[in-house]
């Protein structure tokens, strides 16, 4: 099992689409942002801009390549740039796109999440958690190989099988467009800190 560097990085899940809005579960489905996940990415790369200095600078930003994601991420580097950033470009890692569902993709969340983070269970043509956390932890760790802090634009799922991998409990909801400053601690335990 890989394990993540012991290095800080910003964490971005997107935007909100339809189906976020509807309940139903995304996964490799190429949903858009809605309206709302417009604003709310603009409000992300205000808050980001805002509290440029109180972490560490974000020196790229790394995105899933699916549409939400890298429009949120556009939004975000438009938004840093627009309040005195520099203007920054985004690299796209087919390793961050999210979980593949298989045949839940389109459907309402149901009861058989919670089996599927605790192992026990894999959708039909679906990613298990364990395979996905692996390749969470790989693209990330890809991110943080280079010099100073990166963004990562990102999706719900991958952010919590990269809790799994920061020794906390993984079953926690990222809000949409929500800025997360992740940081190792003296533990194993990861510190998570969101902006708000």
């Amino acid at each position: 099992m890989t394990d993540l560097i012991t290095r800080p990085y910003w964490y971005l899940r997107h935007g909100e689409t339809d189906w976020n809005a509807q309940g139903r579960s995304q996964g490799r489905t190429d949903i858009p942002l809605n309206q709302n996940g417009i604003r709310q990415a603009e409000a992300a790369g205000l808050l980001l801009a805002r509290h440029w200095h109180d972490h560490a600078p974000i020196v790229r930003i790394v995105s899933s390549p699916l549409i939400r994601a890298r429009r949120t991420a556009e939004i975000v580097a438009d938004q840093l740039a627009a309040h005195g950033a520099p203007r920054l470009d985004i690299a796209l890692d087919d390793g961050l796109k999210e979980v593949c569902f298989g045949d839940e993709e389109g459907k309402p969340m149901g009861s058989w999440y919670d089996s599927w983070i605790a192992g026990d269970y894999t959708p039909p043509n679906g990613e298990s958690f364990a395979d996905l956390r692996e390749r969470a932890v790989s693209a990330v760790n890809r991110a943080l190989e280079k010099d100073g802090v990166p963004l990562i634009v990102c999706h719900g799922a991958m952010f919590r099988a990269l809790r799994s991998a920061m020794h906390l409990k993984p079953n926690v909801r990222l809000p949409n467009a929500t800025p997360m400053w992740a940081e190792p601690g003296p533990t194993p335990v990861w510190n998570l800190t969101a902006l708000s």
